[in-house]
């Protein structure tokens, strides 16, 4: 091989570390933003209570789908498509807030008095009803309503997953920002499943041990939550 030919495939030697980098980086993003307690942890720690691990891990999947898409807006500076949800926060807001008010008064209405007669499989059944793609599709749903999502990837990718980092590879700028955009969403996306599969692994594994007062506690600790985001919501609704 001649000096010449090296030359030229050397930044592609690195290109595999540049973009795994770039996922690592990503994916620690996509963590970092799941993790804090909100209405979403709420949801999916009730649902995986309430429904079993297939129902908190589906409804972790549509949060993680939802974060993805926000990370793709972001890196791909779709300018259109984030003026176009800021510009609409008023309507995405009310909706979120209707939603969480729905969910605050499913866990705070009295539950029928007497033994729940449970599936086969153990779970109540007005949860049972609840199928995975509509659990996956509501919290996904939910997740979009949230538009300032948009401008926190926005701010992080930009300091975090910067398009310097692949600046040496032997590729077009069109090629590059493509495999850039498509390895950030899939860490975004990856990182944030990661901590919901954390979340119901543990609540899993708490479930056993809880006796029916403690899920109602649990239940009243969910729905005053769900009061509470539901009612910032409906006010931003008002003030935007």
């Amino acid at each position: 091989m001649d000096l010449d030919t090296l030359i030229t495939i050397a930044p592609n030697l690195f290109l595999p570390a540049a973009f795994a980098g770039i996922f690592l980086k990503a994916m620690l993003l996509g963590l970092g933003v799941a993790a804090p307690v909100g209405p979403m942890a709420f949801l999916c720690m009730r649902r995986t209570l309430a429904g079993g691990w297939r129902l908190g891990l589906a409804t972790g999947a549509g949060i993680a789908t939802g974060d993805g898409v926000y990370a793709g807006v972001a890196a791909l500076g779709l300018t259109e498509v984030s003026a176009f949800v800021t510009d609409h926060g008023r309507p995405l807001h009310l909706l979120a807030g209707l939603f969480l008010g729905w969910l605050a008064y499913a866990a705070l209405r009295p539950k029928p008095a007497g033994p729940e007669t449970p599936k086969d499989d153990g779970r109540p059944s007005a949860i049972s009803t609840l199928s995975l793609p509509r659990a996956w599709a509501s919290s996904f749903l939910l997740t979009l309503t949230n538009p300032p999502t948009i401008i926190v990837f926005a701010a992080m990718l930009t300091a975090f997953v910067p398009l310097s980092a692949l600046s040496g590879a032997a590729l077009s700028g069109a090629e590059v920002a493509r495999l850039r955009i498509a390895t950030t969403v899939a860490g975004v996306a990856v990182g944030s499943l990661l901590w919901w599969v954390v979340l119901v692994a543990g609540v899993v594994a708490l479930r056993g041990m809880m006796a029916p007062r403690v899920a109602r506690a649990l239940d009243v600790t969910a729905g005053l939550a769900f009061l509470a985001f539901a009612a910032v919501e409906l006010h931003r609704a008002v003030a935007s």
